[in-house]
């Protein structure tokens, strides 16, 4: 565990984005979801990116013969507002400062979410209409707890829509989300899988610890049409586990 957490600090200070501003991907390095700057080739794409070729705890995954443990409950006591940027990959909301996911004894503070569609994780070898990301950093280590969340057509979600209607069309444009609640796209029960992975997008460092709600969350299928119009596809295939054990709470 201690070497773990060396290397996730190490990762931190070479590779990650988030270390130093709401960021959720690699920088510089051009990357997508296509052709030959498709996720097949993102490791070949520059030195800093080999971990998505290399790496042995790479996410996302296709969640199967999970493990019933005693997971912590997760408490969540996010802050509305902050500001919304069409960062050329995806949508992402830059949250007001302030938030927290507790998980048991750790606290982490969320920095952004943004969102995947389809979804990246799978259960059972289903994926969804859509996963959001809530990307956390914890506040000793640095280490990030990153929250996932199904989005499936249902009835329409406050929260979501209001998003749906914000959302900017050009890359590089923001606006503000003043009044949005971010706790409105988490499902009523907090039960979720748990593993250890990686960053799904460039550099794909592993220094994340994963938490996918069990529930997914209904939004009106009108709002996902709304992202797939600016992003069709911006999730990355699910990578072999490689021994991982995957765990349920309770």
């Amino acid at each position: 565990m201690e070497r773990r957490n060396f290397l996730k600090g190490m990762a931190l200070l070479a590779a990650c984005p988030l270390c130093v501003k709401p960021a959720f991907a690699a920088e510089g390095t051009h990357w997508g979801y296509e052709g030959d700057a498709g996720p097949a080739r993102w490791g070949s794409l520059s030195k800093e990116n080999s971990a998505c070729a290399m790496g042995s705890q790479q996410s996302p995954l296709d969640i199967t013969g999970s493990i019933e443990a005693e997971l912590p409950a997760l408490a969540i006591d996010w802050k509305t507002g902050g500001s919304i940027v069409n960062n050329g990959h995806t949508i992402q909301v830059n949250t007001a400062p302030g938030g927290l996911l507790r998980r048991g004894d750790r606290a982490y503070e969320l920095l952004q979410y943004h969102f995947h569609a389809p979804s990246e994780h799978l259960v059972n070898g289903r994926n969804f209409a859509m996963e959001v990301h809530f990307v956390h950093r914890h506040r000793e280590s640095e280490a990030l707890g990153v929250l996932g969340v199904f989005l499936v057509p249902g009835a329409a979600n406050p929260a979501f829509t209001a998003l749906a209607a914000a959302f900017p069309k050009q890359a590089g444009q923001k606006n503000p989300v003043g009044g949005v609640d971010p706790s409105g796209l988490l499902p009523p029960s907090l039960k979720y899988w748990s593993y250890e992975g990686s960053l799904t997008t460039p550099p794909c460092s592993e220094i994340v610890d994963w938490m996918i709600a069990m529930d997914p969350v209904e939004v009106d299928a009108a709002d996902i049409k709304k992202f797939t119009a600016l992003y069709s596809t911006n999730a990355r295939t699910a990578v072999p586990r490689n021994r991982r054990y995957i765990l349920r709470s309770g």
